[in-house]
């Protein structure tokens, strides 16, 4: 496109990074470990659902319930969660799905609603990569990695996400420019982001964000008397969902998926 407006957020002088020089240890492979990257590592839920999980006394440690954040647990206890005995990981998995609408980003749903795994059905334990809401669509990873899945949804690894928006009326510049910056949502402020107004149509938006706040998209335009009429995720983390149709998913190359772990220096 010729002559976009764009509205670039302010580049910040210092940018928060996790330390890449990461000490190498030969660790004890029957050291206890916590048990919230036990169960992340088995594939049953991200580490912050594994948190909530435990929290609610669905975890079980050799018959007696945990709940206590912090627990350790060794690689030969006997752990179950909702009952069901989980064993260790032993095949990492890596899956792209261009999401639908109307399909909700858990594992399952109380109301029996349908989810992404109901798309993806695999015979090991994968969990999404953080969330969409349930009317937008596009790229989510879904994985048994419990390290990179945390670190691909931790606010300081500044993750890039970017969108396609439609809204109900034209964006106003001032508008734009103001988001752009950083918006006082409550009692939080959003992080700058990156918006391309289409040239024909100020309805259309290419936005880039880096935080993922809970429908922070929705709740931006929202704040400035816009409504979302369409969203999707175009790229998340370098990944891409072009070339694929709604519903459809992929295996990550391998290539991806080291590019996924130097991003959040995994190697």
């Amino acid at each position: 496109m010729n002559n976009i407006e764009k509205t670039n957020a302010k580049k910040q002088e210092v940018r928060s990074k996790p330390n890449s020089k990461r000490k190498k240890t030969d660790k004890d492979p029957n050291e206890p470990i916590r048990l919230n990257k036990f169960l992340a590592d088995s594939g049953v839920a991200s580490r912050r659902s594994c948190d909530e999980l435990i929290e609610s006394g669905a975890v079980k440690v050799n018959g007696k319930t945990v709940s206590e954040m912090g627990t350790k647990v060794n690689h030969t206890d006997f752990i179950t969660v909702n009952g069901d005995p989980i064993k260790e990981r032993k095949h990492l998995i890596y899956i792209l799905l261009n999401k639908p609408k109307n399909v909700i980003t858990t594992t399952s749903d109380e109301k029996g609603r349908k989810t992404v795994l109901d798309i993806v059905r695999k015979h090991v334990r994968i969990f999404p990569v953080g969330r969409l809401d349930r009317n937008t669509t596009g790229a989510l990873i879904l994985t048994n990695d419990g390290d990179l899945a945390h670190r691909l949804t931790h606010p300081s690894y500044q993750i890039e996400r970017i969108y396609n928006v439609r809204l109900d009326k034209p964006l106003h510049f001032e508008h734009a420019r103001l988001i752009a910056e950083g918006v006082e949502l409550e009692d939080e402020v959003t992080g700058p982001a990156e918006l391309i107004l289409h040239p024909e149509d100020k309805a259309k938006i290419i936005m880039k964000i880096t935080e993922g706040k809970n429908r922070e998209i929705r709740r931006l335009f929202e704040h400035f008397g816009y409504e979302v009429k369409q969203l999707a995720r175009k790229y998340f983390a370098n990944i891409t969902v072009g070339g694929m149709k709604i519903g459809e998913y992929r295996h990550l190359t391998r290539s991806e998926v080291r590019d996924l772990k130097k991003i959040v220096n995994l190697i």
